[in-house]
């Protein structure tokens, strides 16, 4: 108790309103964690001793490592390259520029985090749309939904499938496994569906076929050194997140490996100064916060409630829990409700087969970001640096777009699960 108010309801209210903060977004997200987190320890919802101990530093380790990575490797002037030669091998038909942007966003988002990837991209992007004097809205548009439905390919792909296999004790061939298969079917759809809606933006321009077979790409890599050893040691990487099992290591110290190896060819303190510390430290206080509502049982109350819900029926539950992260990561940041949801997913074991509710959560969370701007991080990202460069994506027009492929995409995720977990 607390001045005569119970701890978890403190715990509840510190955590509902650092969601309504997060959710104005006139605050930045980490100064609103940080203070919920201080709170928490001030209000001694949580000991200052064990504070640290609900910290997935497995999470942070794999994110600082693979930021470190991302950034040795696009120092190099790869990514770059990889787009005007994409840019060359389309011809300048912006059809197939949409497809091929979709598709290596996609990719990418798969083996990197959808938030660098996007942050590679859009200065791309805008050189490519300015080639072809096409407006890059449609491109990013399709980048930011390519990005959101590729991460949630793997386990490295999106923030929430780090967040879940760290809690779930899944690997990265779990994620290839189970959820690669109705990705590729949904990102062929979703894709299938935007070219469709562009088509009036997508018109080839034939007068611009030889300014585009001209472009002169000798110059992209600035550092062929350092382009070799980055995409041998990020293939390296790659290559042991698959067989980790097998290897006994975790994927965060594979990743630590990787970059270490980068950054002993580099000035430490550059490199460093290039992670992106804002979101390693909201994530940090995210953990604290969750972990104050944890001690004090306000995870096993939810836990309980959502049982009282569905009546403990495994099929009802996972189909809730999928739709439920739809909505809400929808109109939150699918970061700190995944991070609310693992603990509560694990409560639920003594009662019921919890592993289809993992794929739940997973697909539910990364794909619902793309209903909303305000969805995802990658969002954000993209719809800032558009507004930046006088190309504003507004709320609504974005939303038009992005819910109907969220359903879509959920629609074909619950057919998916029923047939693949619950039957």
């Amino acid at each position: 108790m607390f001045f005569g108010i119970d701890k978890v309801i403190i715990a509840s209210l510190i955590l509902f309103f650092t969601y309504i903060f997060i959710v104005i977004d006139k605050i930045p997200k980490v100064t609103i964690v940080m203070i919920g987190a201080s709170l928490t320890l001030v209000l001694g919802i949580l000991p200052a001793k064990s504070a640290f101990s609900y910290v997935d530093f497995g999470v942070i380790t794999l994110l600082i490592s693979m930021m470190i990575i991302v950034h040795i490797t696009g120092r190099s002037g790869v990514f770059t390259w990889c787009a005007i030669e994409l840019l060359k091998c389309t011809k300048g038909n912006p059809l197939y520029v949409l497809i091929s942007l979709s598709a290596l966003t996609a990719f990418l988002s798969a083996f990197l985090d959808n938030v660098t990837t996007v942050i590679l991209l859009i200065p791309i992007t805008f050189v490519i749309a300015r080639e072809l004097k096409s407006d890059p809205i449609p491109f990013l548009i399709t980048e930011i939904l390519a990005s959101n439905i590729g991460g949630a390919a793997t386990l490295i792909g999106d923030p929430p499938n780090i967040i879940i296999g760290s809690a779930a004790g899944l690997t990265f061939n779990d994620f290839i496994m189970e959820l690669t298969p109705i990705i590729i079917v949904i990102f062929i759809i979703s894709t299938a569906i935007l070219a469709f809606i562009f088509r009036k933006d997508l018109t080839p321009k034939p007068e611009l076929a030889d300014h585009i077979a001209n472009l002169d790409n000798s110059k992209s890599i600035t550092d062929k050194k350092l382009m070799i050893r980055a995409l041998i040691v990020l293939l390296l990487v790659i290559i042991g997140f698959v067989l980790h099992g097998m290897l006994h290591l975790e994927a965060y110290t594979i990743a630590l490996l990787g970059a270490s190896i980068l950054i002993a060819f580099e000035h430490p303190k550059h490199i460093l100064l290039e992670v992106e510390w804002l979101t390693i430290f909201f994530f940090i206080g995210l953990f604290i916060i969750i972990g104050g509502l944890e001690a004090t049982g306000g995870i096993h109350f939810l836990a309980d409630k959502l049982l009282e819900l569905t009546q403990g029926d495994l099929k009802l539950t996972t189909m809730v829990i999928l739709w439920g992260s739809g909505f809400l990561s929808a109109i939150i940041d699918n970061i700190p409700y995944t991070v609310t949801m693992t603990p509560l997913i694990k409560e639920l074991d003594t009662v019921m087969n919890i592993h289809p509710l993992w794929w739940s959560l997973s697909l539910g969370a990364c794909l619902g970001g793309n209903a909303t701007i305000i969805g995802a991080a990658a969002n954000v990202i993209v719809s800032e640096a558009s507004y930046a460069a006088g190309h504003p994506i507004s709320f609504l027009r974005f939303m038009k777009y992005g819910v109907f492929i969220t359903i879509i995409s959920l629609v074909l995720s619950s057919i998916y699960i029923y047939f693949r977990f619950l039957v």
